[in-house]
């Protein structure tokens, strides 16, 4: 395969006709990239991806057609023609995020941009089992859904309690909750729904909520809800591991004599960081959390520390500053990465995921 090698950083394309889904997935990609800037020209498109300004010109010219890109505008002259600036249309699609956790249930839409233009939350019980929660899934999808436009979402992607296997859809022996143990909740989605969808663990989808499809960079999405877990983005992509069974942080052992955990063990993480929260010692858990963070920080160098969930929102300074003094204090060489409130939910990062075939991150 022949693929074009680009200049301005990015993936490169591919200049093979039978390769023009990925050249437009792509082009879609660098344009979102851009987000609210002045736009990308033409020239620059394909001087950041290696394909022939011909090429470029053709597929935009597809997209255009589509309705998925539009001009922006005119750039600055250097000497000849003003260059058209060309721009993502973020009202061309959309796509539902659904985050299940154990005790609720949040739905949004995303347009193409990942912004939200609908959202919505109710309680969940988790454990009444899978036929109760794939009705209540249903119920969300067409209520976010209700005011969008005709056309269907591309997808909705569903983030829930792991493990399971993101490639199959199938949900593993999810920690208090065995009945739900080999339940094919992706494939039961698809039927009733009718969309293609996007089955992966709640961390998966927080991390993914980070940087879009293809955030760059490396870093880790610490989650303290009703469980405590990390989602992990390793050069540029997320890290599932070979049996989908990466991230789960909350169960590191930090105290062998400590108290039980639901997952079988003792003193462990999570088990640690949620009785400090329920006895009120925020400041507690949010060292905790931190001595997990340095270990995860010692074992894999990542560029920034993100904090997420429920129980960080209830009052994200008290984490954010506990957080970033233990991985100061236990920093081996160099500065410690920074430590921030994730921005996006782990819903919008599960609509994310749903995205991502249409961006070229299938």
């Amino acid at each position: 395969m022949n693929r074009g090698k680009g200049t301005g950083g990015g993936r490169g394309g591919a200049n093979l006709p039978a390769l023009r889904g990925y050249n437009e997935a792509l082009l879609l990609d660098l344009l979102r990239s851009a987000g609210a800037a002045p736009g990308l020209g033409r020239a620059e498109l394909a001087a950041r991806t290696g394909l022939t300004p011909q090429a470029v010109s053709k597929i935009i010219a597809r997209l255009a057609a589509e309705g998925l890109v539009a001009e922006a505008g005119r750039g600055a002259s250097t000497g000849g023609k003003p260059r058209t600036l060309l721009r993502l249309v973020p009202e061309a699609g959309h796509a539902v995020g659904v985050h299940l956790d154990r005790d609720e249930l949040t739905a949004v839409r995303v347009d193409l941009a990942g912004g939200v233009v609908e959202a919505w939350r109710g309680p969940l019980d988790f454990g009444a089992g899978p036929d109760l929660v794939v009705e209540a899934v249903l119920a969300a999808v067409v209520r976010v859904c209700a005011r969008g436009p005709a056309a269907p979402p591309l997808g909705v992607g569903v983030a829930a309690p792991g493990p399971l296997d993101w490639r199959s859809g199938v949900l593993g022996r999810v920690t208090g909750f065995p009945d739900w143990a080999g339940f094919p909740l992706r494939e039961v989605l698809e039927g009733r729904l009718g969309l293609p969808v996007v089955l992966d663990k709640d961390t998966n989808a927080g991390v993914a909520a980070a940087g879009g499809p293809g955030g760059a960079g490396s870093c880790v999405y610490l989650h303290v809800g009703t469980g405590l877990g990390a989602g992990l983005r390793l050069d540029g992509a997320v890290y599932r591991g070979a049996r989908s069974a990466a991230g789960e942080f909350g169960h590191q052992v930090l105290r062998l004599d400590g108290p039980p955990c639901r997952c079988g063990g003792r003193g462990c993480l999570e088990v640690l960081c949620l009785e400090a929260v329920a006895r009120g010692d925020l400041a507690g858990a949010a060292r905790l959390l931190g001595e997990g963070a340095a270990n995860l920080v010692a074992l894999l160098d990542v560029d920034r520390v993100l904090l997420g969930g429920r129980v960080v929102a209830a009052d994200p300074e008290v984490f954010v500053t506990g957080v970033r003094a233990v991985l100061a204090g236990r920093a081996l060489t160099g500065e410690p990465p920074p430590v921030a409130r994730a921005v996006a939910g782990v819903a919008q990062g599960a609509a994310e995921l749903a995205l991502a075939p249409l961006f070229g991150y299938a």
